[in-house]
Formats: C-alpha cells, structure tokens, sequence
C-alpha cells in the first residue's frame, strides 16, 4: 500500500464573482495521491486551477467542497486551530513566483533562521539550521549578504534554505522559476531536484516548463479543474495531440519527433531529452 503524504478527495473550488451572485468553479472534483517522497510536476494552462490547487494544500484558501488529508490529518476539519495550521505548514511548505515577496531580512542568514524563530526553536538548533539549510542550496558562502544584492536565481534558493530550515515533509514549488533567466531557472531546478533524490523531500512542482517538468518522476495535468493526464513524463509527453487540445506545449525535443512523425518517419514519440533524440537519430541514419 502506498505510503501518501498527501491525498485529496472530491476537491471542490470556486471563486466568487465581485457581484457575489456567480461563482466561477476553479477545481471540479479533483481526486489525487502524492507519495511521500515522489517528485510530482503539475501542469496546465493559465486558469486552469493548479496554482488554487497548491493554495489549498498550504490553507492559504479553504475548499468550497471535498477533502485534503496530510499525513493523514482532515485539513479541512472547520476545528482546527490556528497551531494545526502552523504545522501543517510547516510540513507542507511553499516556494512562490517572486523570491522577492518571500524575503524578509536584510541579511541572508537572518532571513533563513525568521522561520525557526517563529517556531521558538533553540538558537544553538537555528544556526545549525541555517547552515545546514545554506549547504544545501549552495549559498553558504552568502549568509552575510543582503538578500537584494543577489540574483534572481539566488533569491529563489534562499527562499528555498529559509523552507528548508523548517523541516518540511513535502514543499510546493508554485512557478518559481518562472520570473528567473536561464541560468537561474537551472540553479533552482537543480536544487530543487537535489531536495528530492539527496533529503527525501516530497516535492511538488507546478510549472509551465516542459523541459522542467521531464525531470520529475510524475506528471499530472489539470484542464478545466479536473484531472486530466496523469503518469511518468513519458507516458504523459508521448499524448502530444492531447497535450496541444488542453493549451499546452511539450518538450521541443517531443514535438521535433512528433513533426517528424507526421512526415511519415516511423520513430519514437516519447523521446524527452536532446541526448536521447541525437542518439536515436544517429542510429537511424547510419
């Protein structure tokens, strides 16, 4: 039996117009598992609702119907109180778009050690956090600067070390590399993919990166608030024509053989690396 840190039954959401007369259904019973420390990538458009989804899981909103268990708690239980919603964030963390609106501190070791602190954890405990925290990312030798001198890359792996220090069992990672340049989004792909294979974190990735999201061993794609694609990358990227009808791309190196394909060559359509691809063509011309 899988072993789930998280679950979701029947999960209902639904905006409420400014009128307060309509209501516009964001998530239409939504039913997924996530394994303890799997790495997931969410995918779907704009609107489609995977960023309300990874809101629910952190209570930053409540569900309009339906159930969130984590570690098999009912987070949706109208009694809990407010130190249950602290720990479950604290087990459940979450990078955002924007480093920016994360950053607290005018130093980079302060700024990671704000939420042990919060925790009222023992200084002696909190340095050895932080620094553990900052190996981790690979921003040690940065604990004394000031966060805003830093890259937007930089920025990002902070507020990842400052998510890190709380301990967390699972983090959500809501298109934080979407604001970076290429070689920041790589930083923080890196990290975020050592968080799982090295520490064992459950991560969850939303992304609109399809190069991003090959990486995981998962991917789930939401249309229209309902589960609509779900498997590893492979199974998932070779269903391009379904891919393109929800709004979405695939990788380049997918849809070059997907085009080749529709030439009348006969290969592959799951391919999803560039070494993969250039190795398959290489024996295909010789």
């Amino acid at each position: 039996m899988a072993d789930n840190i998280i679950s979701v039954r029947n999960l209902c959401f639904s905006y409420t117009e400014e009128d307060a007369a309509k209501e516009h259904p964001v998530l239409k019973n939504l039913n997924i598992d996530i394994e303890r420390g799997s790495f997931v990538s969410i995918l779907g458009h704009n609107g489609s609702g995977k960023s309300t989804f990874a809101k629910l899981l952190n209570m930053i909103l409540t569900p309009t119907y339906g159930k969130i268990y984590i570690d098999g708690r009912d987070i949706t239980d109208p009694d809990m109180t407010e130190d249950d919603v602290f720990d479950i964030r604290r087990r459940v963390g979450m990078v955002f778009q924007n480093p920016d609106n994360q950053l607290v501190a005018t130093i980079v070791e302060e700024d990671v050690a704000f939420g042990p602190e919060n925790l009222g954890i023992p200084p002696d405990e909190i340095r050895k956090r932080v620094n553990d925290a900052l190996d981790t990312v690979g921003m040690r030798e940065y604990a004394r600067h000031s966060p805003h001198q830093l890259s937007g890359g930089q920025k990002q792996r902070v507020a990842v070390a400052g998510i890190i220090a709380m301990l967390p069992e699972c983090i959500v990672f809501d298109e934080s590399t979407a604001m970076l340049d290429p070689r920041g989004r790589a930083e923080v792909m890196d990290t975020i993919s050592a968080l799982n294979r090295e520490k064992g974190i459950t991560v969850l990735h939303i992304t609109h990166n399809m190069d991003e999201a090959v990486r995981a061993d998962r991917v789930v794609v939401i249309n229209e608030g309902e589960l609509y694609l779900d498997g590893t990358p492979r199974q998932v990227f070779s269903q391009t024509d379904r891919l393109y009808a929800a709004g979405l791309d695939v990788p380049q190196v997918t849809e070059l053989f997907h085009e080749l394909n529709t030439c009348g060559f006969r290969l592959p359509d799951d391919i999803l690396s560039e070494e993969e691809g250039a190795e398959l063509l290489a024996s295909a011309l010789k």
